[in-house]
């Protein structure tokens, strides 16, 4: 189906209908008689600037309009299944439609811009647009300031809404609406506040005009702005009469035909602004499931950006929910977080494991990368042992305004976390609680979840108010937000895992949100995600079919140009299948017995991790391990001895943590488990720096989702690690997502799907 639509009043430009007057010269000519002044001079040279005011403006635009209609329609085309015109614009569908002539909707349109213009001039009016911001939102804030004399007046796309008033009071609104966070409000270059209160007595005289007038059955359905709905032939007059007070239902309307099927939409008349709110409010609208599916490049557009939640993508401005996880010692590097966000994505950088100067380094190169507002975001891995280092990242992140944080393996909420939860924490112009820094709580347990739902503990709190570290303000605001905005749920994955499934741990978590929901009320629910397994469109889409508001991919990311990790590695990455990763000890942990997920296929590295672990189960000291054994460790895996080794970790520890070379002087076993973890950073770098003389030795954390990933990409292009770019595999996966989801509706309602 398609809809024709006609613009109105802002559309006009000098040389508008240039290629029209000659082909038209009978109606150019009736127009002229009308008007009494040349059409044509006005349109092409506007003289004294009189094309932008009102009284000159409505009758240019509907002759250009009509003009192009009768020319569309003179050269073939089909008459459409549905019209409508936004404003003025309506005028020129009630001619598509035969209800009138040109000259009778001429006659019209001149008075109701005569009307208008009059009475403009008694009141000293204009009209401002609201660009993102919702109507509900905005209208609070108008309620709530005590601006209840200015009127929405055009409902144009769901982040674009006009207001109309006394240009006082609109001065005064967008003084106080620039003031939240990307809201625009320019104020429009018009003559009064059309569509308003205040055009009252031009709609008394109109309805006295227009009452004599006969309108015949409209032959197409025009859509009303007024109604949102067809004009029956009864109520045209009454229509067009409220029009000139009541607000455009723009995006109603649009709505409407959106809900009719599969709908094509074309702009009659000068400019293209009406198309390019299309699908603005096709992101809005709700997809109606009818018993054939769109395949257009358009309507494929649309269904990307609706996979997921579109409040989460509203929040970090990205186009899907779709964001890559911060890979440890910067294997999610700068080249990475810089490829996502200029595509209009997002990407964590990987902060564990490195130092906080090179932290502070990498952030002040990814900030003058995306000198734009650019999405991106830092991890911060919890570090039990050494809680002053977490407060250290927490002020990196606060002095260089880092936005967003990716909280990895936090089983318990520390004053650090509250610190950056807290930290800033105001009320806007809607009496919302707005905080600058945002937080996406990575977990794969569900008892994790209720402390991260909950407010900041009030005792932490309290102590960061007591040391002057938050203000009263912050502290009171606390308690009426949750810890995090959004969680991850994190399924079997590479390195740290407690080998969840995803099928049973997502809507477990999902469950426990809508739960205590229920209990705090926050004003913003928590969003749900998913990460662990996602490596291809199916993984994905069934993600997003347990109610994952957004997916994190990890491992598929380590194997593309941008990772910062070695040649060497992504070959190895590139040639798994999905069998070939496995479990051991992991290093951050070892005393736990916490497991990784890393690579098996041409390694080592698992067997010998495994080793010393049992090792260290076994064995109170370095002294008890059999000379055989000692002799392989250190020639084989160390390929150094171990008092080589504990000099290094001496040196290391010594910087951050002295007590515990001091712990280890004094019990064997500690000072074994130090020489032992060493190997797991030393094989970790080898790794990244691609040491082929020691590849066997290399640690690198991967899921099976890069093995999925491999078979799916196998045969095309990005079979090759050098071809695949992350922001071209976060493409592909969405767009693939689409697919599937096209062809699971397809199935559902009976039919076989065109190919996409």
């Amino acid at each position: 189906m398609i809809t024709w639509l006609f613009p109105g009043q802002g559309s006009q430009h000098k040389g508008m209908g240039e290629d029209l007057f000659k082909e038209f010269s009978e109606l150019v000519a009736q127009a002229n008689d009308i008007l009494g002044y040349s059409i044509q001079e006005l349109c092409l040279n506007n003289p004294e600037e009189k094309l932008n005011q009102t009284l000159y403006t409505q009758p240019a635009v509907y002759t250009i309009n009509a003009l192009s209609f009768f020319r569309k329609t003179g050269q073939g085309a089909a008459l459409p299944d549905f019209v409508a015109g936004h404003s003025l614009g309506e005028y020129n569908a009630l001619l598509a439609a035969a209800t009138f002539d040109f000259v009778t909707g001429l006659r019209l349109v001149k008075k109701r811009a005569e009307l208008l213009s009059q009475t403009s001039q008694t009141v000293d009016g204009t009209m401002a647009a609201i660009i993102n911001l919702r109507v509900d939102e905005l209208q609070t804030v108008l309620t709530n300031n005590g601006l209840d004399k200015i009127d929405i007046a055009n409902l144009n796309a769901p982040l674009q809404t006009v207001i109309s008033g006394i240009r006082s009071d609109i001065v005064q609104a967008v003084k106080i609406l620039e003031t939240l966070k990307d809201v625009y409000c320019p104020i429009l270059q018009v003559s009064g506040a059309f569509h308003s209160r205040y055009m009252s007595e031009a709609q008394q005289k109109f309805a006295s005009f227009i009452e004599g007038i006969e309108f015949n059955e409209p032959k197409i359905p025009v859509i009303s702005n007024a109604t949102a709905k067809p004009y029956e032939q009864s109520e045209i007059a009454a229509n067009l009469t409220a029009q000139i007070t009541h607000r455009v239902n723009w995006v109603k309307s649009i709505q409407y035909l959106l809900q009719q099927g599969d709908m094509l939409f074309e702009e009659v008349g000068p400019g293209n602004v009406l198309t390019k709110l299309i699908p603005k409010i096709k992101m809005d609208t709700k997809p109606v499931v009818t018993k054939e599916i769109s395949h257009s490049e358009n309507d494929a557009t649309i269904l990307l950006k609706s996979l997921g939640s579109q409040d989460f993508t509203r929040d970090y401005g990205i186009k899907y929910a779709y964001v890559t996880g911060g890979m440890a010692r910067g294997i999610a590097s700068v080249a990475l977080v810089v490829k996502m966000g200029r595509a209009g994505l997002m990407g964590y950088f990987g902060t564990a494991g490195l130092t906080l100067s090179k932290i502070e380094e990498e952030i002040q190169h990814i900030q003058r990368a995306l000198r734009f507002g650019e999405a991106y975001g830092m991890n911060f891995l919890h570090t039990p042992s050494n809680p002053q280092h977490e407060l250290n990242m927490v002020e990196l992140f606060l002095k260089y305004n880092v936005q967003h944080i990716e909280a990895a393996g936090f089983m318990q909420i520390t004053p650090a976390l509250v610190k950056y939860r807290v930290k800033g924490l105001q009320r806007n112009a809607l009496g919302k609680i707005i905080s600058p820094q945002k937080i996406m709580a990575k977990l794969s347990r569900p008892e994790i979840v209720e402390i991260f739902l909950s407010p900041p503990p009030q005792k932490m709190v309290h102590k960061l108010l007591e040391t002057k570290q938050i203000s009263s303000t912050e502290a009171k605001l606390s308690q009426h937000i949750s810890m995090a905005d959004d969680l991850c749920v994190e399924s079997d994955s590479a390195g740290q895992t407690d080998m969840g499934v995803m099928a049973v741990l997502l809507p477990t978590v999902i469950r426990q949100r809508d739960e205590l929901a229920k209990q705090y009320s926050y004003s913003k629910q928590v969003r749900v995600g998913a990460a662990g397994g996602i490596g291809t469109p199916e993984a994905a889409s069934a993600a997003f079919i347990l109610g994952a508001d957004f997916i994190l991919t990890g491992s598929i990311n380590q194997c593309t140009v941008e990772a910062g990790t070695s040649d060497i590695t992504k070959d190895i990455l590139q040639q798994l299948n999905v069998q070939d990763t496995i479990y051991a000890p992991a290093g951050d942990l070892f005393e736990l017995g916490a497991k990784n997920q890393v690579v098996r296929q041409g390694v080592f590295f698992p067997a010998r991790a495994n080793k010393l672990y049992d090792l260290y189960q076994h064995c109170d000291s370095l002294d008890e391990i059999d000379e055989k054994t000692k002799t392989q460790i250190q020639e084989k895996y160390f390929h150094r001895s171990f008092e080589e080794v504990y000099a290094e970790v001496k040196t290391y520890y010594a910087t951050w943590m002295p007590e515990m070379i001091e712990k280890a002087e004094r019990v064997p076993k500690v000072k074994m488990a130090l020489i032992f973890k060493w190997y797991f950073a030393h094989s970790m770098n080898l790794a990244v720096q691609g040491d082929i003389k020691y590849k066997v030795d290399y640690q690198i954390y991967c899921g099976p989702a890069m093995g999925a990933f491999n078979q799916w990409v196998k045969g095309t292009s990005l079979k090759d690690w050098r071809n695949r770019h992350v922001d071209a595999i976060a493409e592909k996966m969405i767009q693939e997502t689409a697919v599937i989801f096209n062809q699971q509706y397809a199935a559902m309602y009976g039919y076989k799907p065109e190919k996409i």
